[in-house]
């Protein structure tokens, strides 16, 4: 695990979009599978996308199937989760993790136990 800080967050319309960044120094994310989670007020944090260069795998929670999506800027050794058609519900400060293990247990399991300030993300309805 290797300490990241999510930017970008803000507050936006129902419908529309947003894109968070996700920093890296010190390590290239190549070597990395990338995870954004959320935690919404009273509720659990839960992982919303977990995605690895190396071998192509990549982990969806059903509520953003379709709607976000990961992307990376290796220039600047940035990552990017793009969410569109954001909903009330997608609320939540969010956050990015950046670790060597299977998407599937990073987005799952989320075996962290310090997660930084995070981005604050709100969509009005």
């Amino acid at each position: 695990e290797v300490q990241l800080q999510a930017s970008g967050g803000g507050l936006v319309q129902a419908g529309g979009s947003l894109r968070l960044s996700c920093a890296a120094s010190g390590f290239t994310f190549d070597d990395y599978a990338i995870g954004w989670f959320r935690q919404a007020p009273g509720k659990e944090r839960e992982g919303v996308l977990c995605a690895s260069s190396s071998d192509g795998s990549t982990y969806y929670a059903d509520s953003v199937k379709g709607r976000f999506t990961i992307s990376r800027d290796n220039a600047k050794n940035t990552v990017y989760l793009q969410m569109n058609s954001l909903k009330p519900e997608d609320t939540a400060v969010y956050y990015c993790k950046a670790d060597q293990i299977t998407v599937a247990t990073m987005c799952r399991f989320m075996p962290y136990d310090y997660w930084g300030q995070g981005t604050q993300v709100t969509v009005s309805s």
